[in-house]
This record gives C-alpha cells, structure tokens and sequence, in this order.
C-alpha cells in the first residue's frame, strides 16, 4: 500500500506562489471528470461551493456534496472530492507564507472555528444572504488573481480575511463568558499545540489542564464555549484520526499503532477504536481499502 500522497507547494507550476484560485468546473474539465486518489496538502484548502454533487471524505468521514457550500481542509488532513458530475464554485489554497507575507496573522487563522485538524469537518451552509456575501467575495479574489494590479497578493490578502470572517461569523458558537473571549481565544491555541506535540503518549484531560496551569473543569468550558465539545473529546478525536490513517497508509500492525499511540496493551487500542468508531481497527482496514 503506498503512502498518502501529500502535496507540498500550492502550485507545482510556479513554486513561488502561496495562494492559489481556481474555478471547480475548469479542474473537473481538466481531470476529464477523474477522482483524486485520497491526498493531503501541507497548505489550507477552502471550498466555496455554488453546485455540486457527490461525496467530500475528510479523514475518512464522508460528506454530500451539495449546492451554497463551503468546506475547510487544514494542512495535514487527508481528502478527497468524488463528483458525480461537473461542480461549480471555487478551489483557494493558501499557505502560511501567504498569510505572513500579506498580513494575515497566523494566530488569526488559529483562532478560527473553521479549520479543524482532526475529528468532523461538515461543510458550512450559509444562508442566502450570506452566501451571496462570501461569493463576491471569491469573485473579487479570483479578479484579482488573473489581473497584474500593484500589490494584488496584499489585496488578495485583505478580502481573503473579510471572506474567513464572515464564515467564521456564521459558525461561531457564543463563548460562555463574553469578556474570556481573548484569553479563551489563546487558551484554544495553546490546548491544541499542547496536544499536538504530546497526544501519543498522554491522553488525559488533566495532564494538558496540568501543564497549561490550569484546573480541568475550566480547560473543558473554555474549550467547549470554543469548538462546542470537551478538551477529552478534542484529545480523543485526535487519537483516532491518527489511527484511521497510520490503519490505511501505513502497514503497522494493530499492536504497533497501539504502541505508537500510547497504548500499553493492543487490547487497550481496539477497545478505544471500536467504542469511538463502532469498528474494530481491522474490520476498518478491511472496510476503506475494499471500498
């Protein structure tokens, strides 16, 4: 089985452009309507959705595809886009050279709902009015990408911030104390790096509370007012993700995920897979690679 395909520049053709636009309808005419094998993109992925139909799978949860939709893939996550026919909307890619050099502050990105790493990623599905917002938006993008104006990337920049708030507006959850709303901003951003260095070998809550000084009760409402579920849920979403995809690209046995995820004992890791996915770790190998 090969290894996930990962693509490393946002356009192989130019290597130094970090953004990226294209319309949907021109990349299915290209592929001759061909599916992508499952991949991943070391930059962020957003699409803006007007009409489609199909299946959207990230990290192996399948999603319909649908008109006046907009996903968000984030660097490391594997996808794929399976079209039953010709989508209309747009593809943007960006990454964090972009941002920086165009003065989208990466601690911005971070604090986003939009962006998850792991777990569920269902498409945002915007109203009318505000779809019509952030689709003039991408107009305006997409305008200013096939022009040659001065400073079109820091333009670019600009309505690319305007288009990720408004979308961030319509899936914000209320933080439960309004005047936390920075701190718990900076508390989400720290609790993630945390576990992202430290999640194959502590699982717990109250080590991640531990080490941002923290009590766990407060580390579960801030992230919960923050992403709508637990600082265990959070962890644990991560755990799984990692194993559904080291279970599909990689040869490791079920005992050596287990161990590579910080499990003592393989028993331990078939029983965490199968209550979170209501599947063995085998019979999920057994399922994504026949399908």
């Amino acid at each position: 089985m090969n290894e996930v395909k990962t693509y490393q520049k946002v356009n192989s053709k130019k290597e130094s452009l970090s953004f990226g636009i294209s319309k949907m309808e021109d990349i299915y005419a290209k592929r001759h309507g061909k599916v992508d094998e499952p991949h991943r993109h070391n930059y962020y992925t957003v699409l803006i959705i007007n009409k489609a139909k199909g299946q959207h799978k990230i990290d192996f949860n399948t999603y319909a595809l649908a008109d006046k939709q907009i996903f968000f893939v984030a660097p490391g996550q594997v996808h794929q886009v399976i079209e039953e026919e010709t989508s209309y909307g747009f593809a943007m890619t960006f990454s964090n050279q972009f941002l920086i050099e165009n003065d989208v502050r990466l601690s911005f990105i971070e604090s986003l709902n939009l962006f998850q790493n792991y777990g569920q990623s269902p498409p945002l599905t915007p109203n009318k009015m505000q779809f019509d917002t952030i689709v003039n938006y991408t107009n305006q993008i997409f305008n200013l990408f096939s022009s040659e104006t001065n400073m079109k990337f820091l333009s670019i920049g600009a309505f690319l911030k305007l288009l990720l708030i408004e979308c961030n507006n319509i899936c914000t959850i209320n933080p439960l104390e309004s005047d936390a709303d920075n701190s718990g901003d900076n508390l989400l951003r720290t609790f993630k790096k945390a576990v992202e260095s430290d999640y194959k070998k502590e699982h717990s809550t109250s080590y991640y509370a531990d080490k941002l000084y923290i009590t766990p009760d407060h580390l579960n409402r801030v992230i919960k007012s923050k992403i709508g579920k637990t600082a265990k849920d959070y962890i644990q979403a991560r755990i799984i993700t990692e194993a559904k995809r080291l279970l599909y690209f990689t040869e490791l046995t079920n005992k050596e995920i287990g161990y590579e995820l910080g499990f003592n004992e393989p028993a331990n890791f078939s029983a965490f897979f199968k209550k979170h996915t209501q599947v063995s770790p085998t019979s999920f190998k057994k399922n994504e690679i026949t399908v």
